[in-house]
């Protein structure tokens, strides 16, 4: 599913982001990305879906290295890639169904599989009752809710979540942290970057923790290590 060889990124202003990333993450896992800030963890995970390049060294998804990757490419590439952002990324003017099915409608779905693929995700994530609200009327952990129904309605096989319950009082992050894990049953392979020590400890998953653009520790259903 991911493999990464000798992987180094270093930013233009010297900083060097990835140091020698070597692994392998099978198609189904649920994996967490731990570490201090300035680890390493965005650069890593904006590797998977081609939003940066490395320096040096190989990166596959899906068995597609995207170093190759032509741009034309890219779109086609990321449909079967969700990502989720702490700050939930709506469109403000869009109702839930609108956000939702925006990503459908770029690469021109039927209307009717539209409708059915966006309320399906929707009641996946236990919002199809505000389907015409808009992002303002909702709660943190509803927004953060449409925004996982939103990655998944293309149906990803890879789920990157960067710090999805950043923002969220803890009740909703465990809710949050449910519907993840609901997910990951049906096959998803889960990538989760999180400061979150409580949920690493309690939820117990493969944790690959990073310092200084370096994995230094890969457990499987491990403990975060650090202080969060």
């Amino acid at each position: 599913m991911i493999e990464m060889k000798n992987l180094y990124m270093t930013y233009p202003n010297g900083v060097v982001a990835l140091n020698g990333i070597n692994v392998t993450i099978e198609q189904g896992e649920f994996v967490y990305i731990v570490g201090p800030s300035g680890a390493g963890k965005s650069t890593f995970t904006k590797m998977l879906f081609r939003e940066a390049l490395p320096t040096e060294g190989s990166v596959f998804v899906n068995n597609k290295d995207i170093r190759k990757l032509k741009w034309k490419e890219v779109p086609y590439f990321r449909r079967n890639i969700g990502v989720v952002y702490q700050d939930f990324r709506l469109l403000p003017k869009l109702s839930v169904y609108e956000n939702i099915a925006f990503a459908l409608e770029v690469i021109e779905e039927t209307p009717k599989n539209i409708r059915n693929r966006v309320m399906s995700v929707l009641d996946q994530v236990g919002l199809k009752n505000k389907a015409r609200f808009i992002p303002d009327e909702l709660s943190g952990g509803e927004q953060q809710r449409v925004a996982i129904a939103r990655a998944m309605v293309n149906r990803p096989g890879l789920l990157i979540a960067d710090e999805p319950t950043g923002n969220l009082d803890p009740e909703t992050s465990w809710e949050i942290m449910a519907i993840l894990e609901e997910i990951n049953a049906s096959g998803t392979t889960i990538l989760m970057a999180t400061h979150s020590k409580e949920i690493v400890n309690t939820v117990k998953k493969r944790v690959i923790a990073m310092e200084d653009g370096m994995i230094v520790r890969d457990e499987h259903r491990g403990e975060y290590g650090y202080e969060a």
